[in-house]
């Protein structure tokens, strides 16, 4: 594995290359490589010729990149992230404030899995820290006071220099600030986005401003506004699919809906193809003897390993549906697989349930939901990247060519068929409406009393398969 250390630099040519040999020098956990990247800041003074030294002399464990004019500490993060090959990143500034001797402690809870970012803070009693500005220690816990407030966190410090996070997580993120407001907009986003946060103590040795402290009073404004407009504004995915996947995650009742509709369906030991971050595995994986979360993006199995890893009976796998030996290993060890809204993202979407009807110990169910209806295959679809909306018809046949017996078949959420045909055939809307979304989400007590009433057909089908008891030839 490897951490990439990123060191935004403005105007620190007296400090920036003992930094970079103590980032080279500091420990690291067992196993773990580092590549070091600078990024000069526009710098009027020999900051980045320093940078190209060390670049020049430490070969490819380093490398310099520059902004022609000064953008700030946010903008430099963003082109040292783009730059990132690690699996992990760690900010270090710059100005020897930070120790690098105490990377382990941070980075910890990300390599073990426990975590999806981790804050080093300043704050937590027994820890080394240099004593300083009085009025600058009550405005950080005020701004922190109110990011935790937006946020609904326990942080003791948002403002931090030292953050370390998983790389695609943060480079998923689209990230505006300039300046130091991205300390609090990261902060915001990452809770938005639901990821696991730890905190760790560090020591600090602040400098004054005469020795060259470059935060001013107008980056405490700067950082109210940025807590303002981010716990307003929900901009946590630069990826219009997951945009939307994240804007239906955040229907909880219609969520909680869905899992009541198919849960006298689930067995014991139960496979979920597709988890994504896990908003349906963590309703189902209670009680169940093993609980199987799948995904084949890095960034979900992550995130689910963060989620779930306070429960025993979960585990998390990497499996592609349309790769029969990624489920080899799990053949015959379930009696349920979960696949809901993943098959019509397949392009051979009958591979895809063989592997299913094959994973599956003999007797066992397969929960398959699809999205009905060609006639409203629109925009929506095709930024969700599905090849296909299904008729009853078709997804029969398919079911029983694969091998199954279809116990049930029929359609779900028949209410949001008319929004769906306006938003992405009609107008072609590449995204939901989360006023729309939200009206719907409060109003799900209704749609489940009226939804079998309504006399058009859903938006989604359910098929419910059991794989034959005996022998079988296909």
């Amino acid at each position: 594995m490897l951490v990439s250390v990123l060191i935004p630099a403005y105007n620190e040519e007296e400090f920036l290359s003992v930094v970079v040999d103590r980032v080279l020098g500091a420990p690291l956990p067992e196993g773990l490589e580092r590549e070091v990247i600078i990024v000069d800041d526009g710098s009027s003074d020999a900051t980045g010729e320093i940078a190209l030294e060390a670049a020049r002399r430490h070969g490819g464990a380093v490398r310099a990149l520059r902004h022609e004019r000064n953008r700030g500490k946010g903008a430099a993060i963003r082109t040292a992230l783009e730059a990132a090959r690690g699996e992990f990143a760690i900010i270090q500034d710059a100005d020897l404030e930070y120790d690098p001797r105490e990377f382990p402690k941070l980075l910890a809870p990300l390599v073990e899995g426990r975590a999806d970012a981790v804050y080093g803070t300043r704050f937590a009693v027994g820890t080394e820290r240099r004593v300083l500005y009085y009025w600058h220690a009550v405005a950080n816990r005020w701004l922190t006071a109110l990011a935790n407030f937006a946020s609904d966190l326990n942080l003791t410090d948002v403002w931090t220099g030292y953050k370390a996070f998983r790389t695609d997580l943060a480079r998923s993120i689209p990230l505006r600030s300039q300046g130091f407001s991205f300390e609090p907009e990261i902060t915001l986003k990452l809770a938005q986005r639901e990821a696991v946060i730890y905190e760790t103590p560090v020591s600090y040795h602040g400098r004054t401003y005469e020795e060259g402290k470059k935060i001013r009073k107008r980056d405490a404004l700067l950082g109210l506004l940025t807590i303002l407009r981010f716990s307003i504004q929900r901009d946590i995915y630069a990826d219009p699919g997951a945009e939307i996947l994240d804007r239906l995650a955040a229907a909880r009742r219609f969520n909680a809906w869905m899992a009541e509709t198919i849960a006298p369906y689930v067995g014991r030991r139960v496979l979920e193809i597709g988890a994504g971050i896990g908003n349906l595995t963590r309703r189902l994986a209670p009680k169940r003897e093993l609980y199987i979360a799948s995904d084949i993006d890095d960034g979900h199995l992550a995130r689910l390993a963060a989620r779930l890893s306070h429960r025993p009976q979960v585990r998390v796998a990497r499996i592609d549906l349309s790769r029969c030996e990624d489920f080899l290993p799990f053949a015959g060890q379930v009696d349920t697989v979960v696949c809901l809204n993943v098959v019509e993202h397949v392009e051979d979407d009958r591979l895809a349930l063989r592997n299913i009807h094959d994973v599956l110990a003999p007797g066992g169910r397969a929960i398959i939901l699809v999205p009905e209806g060609p006639g409203i295959y629109g925009q929506l679809d095709v930024v969700l990247g599905h090849f296909r909306r299904y008729t009853e018809a078709e997804l029969r046949q398919k079911m029983l060519e694969a091998g199954f017996e279809l116990e049930r078949l029929f359609g779900f959420n028949r209410v949001t068929r008319p929004g769906w045909w306006w938003n992405g055939r009609l107008l072609r809307r590449r995204t939901f409406s989360r006023i729309q979304l939200w009206a719907f989400d409060r109003l799900v007590w209704l749609w489940k009393r009226i939804d079998g009433w309504l006399p058009w057909r859903g938006v989604s089908l359910i098929a419910v398969g059991r794989k034959p008891a005996g022998p079988q030839t296909r």
